[in-house]
């Protein structure tokens, strides 16, 4: 009976407070601080919630639309990694003949694809290739956005061997079926002799043990859309600069006079360039905007720096000259090359994994095909000033290994090991000599006589691979 009085009086009395209280908390949510505590039904810990993960690819995709420099960190991560394209080569006659005739198939279109693929890569971080085949083994590549996938099956051991990925449902589907993960061990041919559709996922910028990869915009995203706004505010002041208002003194006997005397400066406002002759009881002066570009220029220094710095790049190759000499210039690139060396390194890989698994589909209908044959892919060279530099450091230390091989001080073997390191290049030393010893020993040929002026070893622009005259 007493703890009804006193419910009924505390709600009497605090019940509207309680209520406003309530409805205050509630109001404050936001998908943020909702989905705290939460874990992924569609990844693993180390993944974004699968909503702020869609967030993300749809901020990257808006971005690399209407943001310049968005597109342009994306256009120059493809023109480096791809360049002027990727080559294929393969020494199983049968076998090069079905990738050549794989690369340039119409529906495959592989030569330019590869953009499509680089541009996405670095625009999502996830690269979803559906692999479709005929009954003749022929196969088709087709890359699905990553934003329309909603979930990985991966073994419950291992996240890094995908089952299947879960399609995002549409008002077509609203019970889309999982596509299967290409599986080398357990693909076969249909009862029709057509092989089932299936799926591989290439990632980059994953944390160990996650599903998913970023965006290379990811970390910038913010700070784009914060150096766009302050742009577009200076170039909004900036119309306004020019912009002036007359502010007219004088003594007025009423103001009814005043109005009036407004009215005719209203109705016929002094042109640029005229003479205003008045008396000491009348004053002009000129209101306009004064803006500091001094400080707007450091400014938007600040914030373009924060953007080249998260993605990897010097400020000259967003068009922002930050010094004038060569030399800072060239240092500045130098971890930008070693980024973009990387990146082709990755997606080298991606397009050979792509390779292998049409050879095995083509095997297990074509008797003629190989699928342990050698595949080598190769991309075009990052920089060509690179190539001039280690031209001239192999040309340099030719003559120093040979001295040291002839007096016995060294091997074939270290010879070759040393003399590739300065060309930049990891071989396979040990097929390098096997190679060498079925190929034999080249007779001697003399030496053309040199004509034209000699140049000294090192007179050589680093830059433009051209003599240098002195």
């Amino acid at each position: 009976m007493n703890n009804s009085i006193w419910t009924k009086t505390v709600g009497r009395v605090f019940g509207a407070e309680i209520r406003r209280q309530v409805r205050a908390g509630l109001a404050a949510e936001n998908d943020a601080t909702f989905l705290l505590g939460t874990s992924p039904t569609g990844g693993t810990e180390r993944d974004r919630l699968s909503p702020n993960r869609q967030e993300v690819f749809e901020q990257a995709l808006e971005a690399w639309r209407v943001n310049p420099l968005a597109r342009r960190l994306v256009e120059l991560t493809t023109q480096y990694v791809v360049g002027g394209g990727i080559s294929i080569h393969c020494k199983h006659v049968p076998t090069a003949r079905f990738l050549e005739e794989f690369w340039h198939h119409p529906l495959n279109r592989m030569a330019v694809r590869v953009f499509e693929w680089c541009d996405e890569l670095s625009r999502s971080g996830n690269l979803f290739v559906l692999l479709s085949t005929d009954a003749s083994g022929m196969s088709y590549l087709r890359a699905v956005p990553a934003a329309d996938v909603a979930e990985i099956y991966t073994r419950p051991n291992d996240v890094e061997q995908p089952l299947a990925f879960l399609p995002r449902a549409t008002l077509e589907q609203l019970q889309p079926l999982p596509w299967p993960a290409y599986n080398a061990r357990e693909d076969a041919p249909g009862p029709d002799g057509a092989f089932p559709p299936v799926m591989l996922h290439f990632a980059i910028n994953r944390p160990v043990g996650a599903q998913w990869g970023e965006p290379d915009l990811a970390p910038v995203l913010r700070w784009l859309s914060r150096y766009t706004n302050w742009l577009e505010d200076r170039a909004r002041l900036n119309r306004f600069r020019t912009a002036f208002l007359y502010v007219v003194k004088s003594r007025f006997s009423s103001e009814s006079d005043r109005l009036a005397r407004q009215q005719r400066l209203n109705a016929s406002p002094p042109t640029p360039g005229s003479i205003l002759v008045t008396d000491e009881n009348e004053s002009w002066e000129v209101i306009a905007p004064r803006l500091e570009s001094d400080e707007a220029n450091t400014d938007g220094l600040a914030l373009k720096k924060m953007i080249a710095a998260g993605a990897g790049v010097p400020l000259h190759f967003l068009a922002e000259p930050e010094s004038s000499t060569r030399t800072t210039a060239e240092a500045a690139g130098g971890p930008t090359y070693r980024r973009f060396e990387q990146r082709q390194s990755f997606f080298l890989w991606l397009v050979r994994d792509v390779l292998r698994a049409t050879l095995n589909r083509r095997a297990l209908v074509d008797g003629r095909i190989d699928p342990q044959a050698r595949v080598e892919v190769h991309g075009a060279d990052l920089s060509a000033r690179d190539n001039v530099a280690l031209a001239m450091a192999a040309n340099h230390i030719s003559a120093v290994l040979t001295e040291l091989r002839d007096r016995g001080l060294i091997d074939d073997s270290e010879l070759l090991r040393v003399a590739y390191r300065f060309f930049g290049e990891v071989p396979d030393i040990a097929s390098l000599l096997e190679r060498g010893r079925e190929a034999g020993a080249v007779k001697a040929r003399p030496e053309p006589a040199k004509r034209g002026r000699k140049y000294p070893a090192g007179k050589v622009d680093l830059v433009t691979g051209e003599p240098k005259l002195d």
